[in-house]
Formats: C-alpha cells, structure tokens, sequence
C-alpha cells in the first residue's frame, strides 16, 4: 500500500496585555469574516448549530484537560480548547467512514443529537461573532491551509473550509522544506503579532499541506489592580515548598460563589468588552476532587450561581506558557486512524492519501495588573447580612488554582489552565 502523505496541524492561543498593536489585526478579519453584534439575520441553522456545539466544545476542554493533566503532573497547563476542536472540526469536513466517527467523539459531538451541518453552521457563527472588531477587548480567531502545489484539492473541501471557517488558501512550494517552513512561521509570527516566533522547526519530507489556527486575545480588566500595591509575597507550592511572586492585590465587588461540595471558591473577574476570567481555587489538598468534576454542568452551576460579595483579593502576577503534542493526547483519547495509513481523508484531495503526521499546539498567557487572558482570582463565600456587619473575607491565591477564560456571547471557553508554579520557567 502506498504510504500516506502527510498533513501538519499547528494550534496557537496567545494571550498578551498592554495597549498597543492589534488594531491591524481585526481590520484583517474585519474584511475576511462577517459580522453583526446583533444580528438577528442569522439562519436557523446557526442559531441551532451555535446552542448545540457550546456544551460539546465545553466537555471537549475538560476532556482534554484531564488527559494533558495525566501527562504533566505538577506542572503549569494552559491551552485553547478552542484553538484545538475548530482545527480538527474543520479538517473533518475532508473525514470519511470511521476517521470521522472517531473524530466526532473525540471532539464530544454526538450525532444523535445534532447533525453534521449543525456543527460546521455552530463554528462558523462563533468565529463570527468572536471576530467582531468593535468590541472592547481584541481578540481574532483565525485558520489558514498552506497547500502544496502539486496537491490537487478538492473543490467541495475548499468550499466547505473558506465558508464554514473563512479559512485562508495559500499555495506552498514543500518540495523547498525551508522556504515552506519560512512562509509558515513569518505567518504565525505576523498573526500572534510578533509574541510566538519559528514555532515550526522542520517539516515531515512528506508533508503536502499544514494546517494553522489561531486565536489572538488582548484584554484589559474592567477594573484595574493598583500596580502600586503590588508587593512581593509567597506561593505555596505544596505544603513544605513555597516560591516568591509579585502578589496583586484589590479590595473591591467581584461576583464569587463557594462550593461546598467540591470545595472550592470561584471568582469571576470581567474584562472590557464581553469577556470573563473564572478563578477555581480548590481548598487545601483538593484539587484533584475539584478537576474531576470538571464538567460543562459543573461549570454552568458556578456561573449561574455567582453572587456579588467585597472582598480582599491576592492574585499572582504570572507570565506562563503550554506546548502539547496534541497527536498523543489524541491518540490516547481514542483518536487514533487519523494518524495512521488507515485515515481517511479522501475528502481533501483528489486521488491522494493523506493523514496527519504532526499536530502541535502552544498557548501562552501574561497576567498583569490592567490585564490578561488567564489570571488568578479569589473567591469568597456570600453571608447573609446581619445587625454586625463582618469585614470582606481575605481569600488568597497563594496556592495552585484553575482558569477559564471565556466569551460571554457564545459562552466558548476560549483558554484554559492551570497554575501550580506562577514562578516556573515557561516550557
């Protein structure tokens, strides 16, 4: 059998925080995908597609997020569960037989209750609205195929790719791995607006086509911390070993819960526009109890059950990164065809072979006293009020704790962490 060529995904998710430089970015998307805050335009089937593929993407995150846990132990995690479930969701458009069957489950779609169209119309209506350049924080998502040119694309797939994910079509010469190589990363480079540079290292002689998503998040908290009163404080790593960090501090409303049954605080810290960072503190020697009850339902309990309550914060200043090889977390998933001479691709190109050799993802995050993409927060518990009124609860992130951050609209969980060490070096 002749072996099959090869197909390269490359998965970012950036975080950065300051004032400049992303204004030519979302004029960029401005152009490429359609938007309207309001638009009540919008067909059925987006509407539908959108409201059926939010809690699956939001089981996927957490699916995911235990397999990578399983591999990094005690290390910081972060990474876009968006960034990973739209690549692999657009590539299955060229998925046939039981590729695509392992491909749908991976990715938590169950076609029983939805249709393969519902999900392709979902996607594309979150990257509309996630690419709307007027509101207050930045942030784009974004695809591009870099195809070889003696690859003979299917016409169906290139449709399929340009009007369900506005993906970009750009021709490649990989018979010149350098110059291919070159093409791909000045790309990235130019998308993460300078902050993720020669992410690509060599390419696989086979490679024929790579596939890029990204997503680009810049947001400054509605509320500043006051980086005057930032001071050097301890994390405690467990409880014998600690580390110093520069410890944020605020005294002010944040809508918080506390849940007794998995132990844990939850805060919510929104930023400008209609994003939100989410804090899971676990109590003392729970957090293992707390991530596995990581579960869309879980989730959605905490944010509809988020009271405003004056509290003290202490939260980390950090600057972390993630990279995963996402073809062996998959493939210990239960997708695993897509990486073998049995894929099925015969949706992609004409009379070609093709599976995936390499698929690779990195995030990173900065988290900063007038913003970020992944910060610590603290919660605290709301009591009823009383003739004696009680101080505001201290509630300190001196210890490991979770985050999402999240799109208000579509309610897409855009990254997610970890944060064992916010004085690691970044791997």
């Amino acid at each position: 059998m002749k072996s099959a060529l090869c197909l390269c995904l490359l998965l970012l998710g950036l975080q950065v925080q300051g004032q400049y430089g992303s204004n030519l970015n979302a004029e960029q998307q401005e152009q490429k995908i359609p938007h309207s805050p309001e638009d009540h335009s919008q067909t059925e089937g987006e509407k539908l597609g959108l409201v059926k593929i939010v809690p699956s993407n939001t089981d996927f995150a957490f699916q995911f997020y235990k397999q990578v846990r399983e591999e990094e132990g005690n290390k910081n995690i972060f990474f876009s569960p968006l960034s990973i479930s739209t690549a692999f969701t657009m590539l299955s458009l060229g998925a046939r037989s039981n590729t695509l069957s392992q491909l749908h489950k991976g990715l938590a779609f169950n076609l029983t209750e939805m249709e393969e169209q519902e999900i392709h119309e979902g996607f594309q209506r979150v990257l509309q609205m996630l690419n709307n350049p007027h509101q207050e924080v930045q942030l784009s998502i974004g695809n591009a195929l870099f195809i070889d040119d003696r690859l003979k694309i299917l016409q169906k797939f290139l449709d399929d790719i340009t009007n369900f994910y506005y993906s970009e079509v750009v021709s490649s010469n990989f018979q010149n791995s350098a110059e291919a190589t070159k093409k791909i990363n000045d790309y990235i480079e130019t998308k993460t607006q300078g902050k993720i540079v020669g992410l690509l290292k060599n390419l696989d002689p086979d490679t024929v086509m790579v596939l890029v998503n990204y997503i680009f998040f810049k947001g400054n908290w509605e509320r500043p911390f006051n980086n005057l009163i930032t001071r050097d404080d301890e994390f405690f790593l467990d409880a014998k070993n600690s580390v110093k960090v520069k410890m944020m501090h605020e005294n002010k409303d944040f809508n918080i819960h506390r849940d007794e049954k998995f132990s844990c605080w939850v805060v919510e810290i929104p930023y400008k526009g209609n994003a939100a960072a989410l804090f899971i503190l676990p109590d003392e020697e729970k957090m293992k109890q707390v991530e596995d009850a990581l579960l869309e339902e879980t989730v959605s309990n905490w944010i509809q059950s988020l009271e405003k309550r004056k509290i003290y914060l202490d939260l980390p200043r950090f600057s972390i990164s993630g990279s995963y090889d996402v073809k062996r977390l998959f493939k210990k998933m239960g997708v695993t065809e897509l990486f073998s001479d049995q894929a099925d691709l015969s949706g992609v190109a004409e009379k070609t072979l093709l599976k995936v050799s390499k698929a690779i993802h990195k995030a990173t995050v900065d988290v900063r006293e007038n913003g970020t993409e992944a910060a610590a927060a603290t919660v605290i518990e709301a009591v009823p009020m009383s003739a004696v009124i009680p101080p505001p609860p201290h509630i300190s992130f001196n210890r490991p704790f979770l985050m999402l951050i999240f799109d208000e609209i579509t309610r897409s969980i855009l990254f997610m962490g970890k944060i064992m060490n916010p004085a690691a070096e970044e791997h």
